[in-house]
């Protein structure tokens, strides 16, 4: 066979093998931003929680009364942007948040808990309920300070 209609045969068999891939490929992955149902179940969600840790007698940190609703909105943009949503979180970083508080493990395993129970209140799936709290652990370390 001519080079030519070789490089032929082997170019249209690439062709072949795309475009029939392309028909069987899955569709990708919704973030889990939008497996949590987006922006208005991330602030329903926090809503709740902030309420939930407002009224936990473990927690020692309240915010004042009047910084709860600019609160409330940081932690959506903190969870839509981590979780792949179009948000993008505007706040200082957690180390500087929560500096000198003096925030201790226990309190903020009190924290974790509020969450994972208004978690369960909007039956958020296990799947979704552990990716979001993997991404939200890593940030332990700039939040706790005393043990």
């Amino acid at each position: 066979m001519h080079s030519a209609s070789w490089s032929k045969v082997v170019g249209f068999g690439i062709l072949l093998a795309v475009v029939g891939c392309g028909r069987y490929a899955s569709k990708p992955e919704p973030s889990l931003y939008d497996r949590l149902g987006g922006k208005p179940a991330i602030t329903a969600v926090v809503g709740d929680f902030l309420q939930a840790v407002g009224n936990d007698g473990r927690v020692r940190h309240q915010p004042a009364a009047e910084r709860v609703p600019a609160l409330r909105g940081l932690l959506v943009d903190l969870v839509c942007q981590a979780s792949g949503g179009p948000c993008v979180y505007g706040g200082r970083d957690m180390k500087a948040a929560h500096a000198g508080m003096g925030i201790s493990q226990a309190e903020f395993e009190a924290v974790v808990d509020d969450l994972v129970k208004t978690l369960d209140q909007y039956k958020v799936p296990k799947r979704e309920k552990q990716e979001l709290l993997a991404l939200l652990a890593p940030m332990r370390n700039d939040i706790v300070e005393a043990q």
